[in-house]
């Protein structure tokens, strides 16, 4: 068997009013098209990928986003062109996002471009950029314990 991508992320974040205002302006920047949206959900779908933003319960209304703690790490799209990613990162800071972390290269693959930023939950997203095929070049060994992405 070999996947075809992965169908779908739910975030599920606090301050649903306040988020879902950041994800619409994000992800329809990032060419994702709203499907869905309701009282307690929005649903975007582009590029093989859809990501929903969902309102937490009311039980975990005070508990805050850990990026090292059980679960969700980050969530990083890929970008086709490196030039996308100098373009969001003005394109973030036009509408005040969080930047943790303006464009850089970086280690994880030959030509690795990204640029960090968190939602207003503080939920961390990447956007980066691999020329070709990445770390997935033919030939090549996938190796976890320095190949990660």
């Amino acid at each position: 068997m070999e996947i075809n991508g992965i169908a779908h992320i739910v975030l599920t974040v606090i301050r649903f009013e306040i988020c879902s205002v950041f994800y619409t302006k994000v992800l329809s920047y990032m060419g994702l098209k709203e499907v869905f949206r309701g009282k307690d959900n929005l649903y975007y779908v582009g590029g093989k990928t859809a990501v929903a933003i969902s309102r937490c319960h009311e039980p975990y209304k005070n508990d805050l986003f850990i990026q090292n703690r059980i679960g969700l790490h980050h969530l990083c799209f890929r970008a086709k062109l490196r030039e996308d990613i100098d373009n969001f990162y003005s394109y973030l800071k036009s509408i005040d996002a969080k930047i943790i972390q303006p464009p850089q290269d970086g280690p994880w693959a030959p030509g690795y471009y990204s640029v960090l930023f968190e939602c207003p939950d503080g939920i961390r997203l990447e956007l980066n950029h691999i020329p070709g095929t990445g770390i997935l070049e033919k030939g090549k060994e996938f190796n976890p314990s320095t190949d990660y992405c």
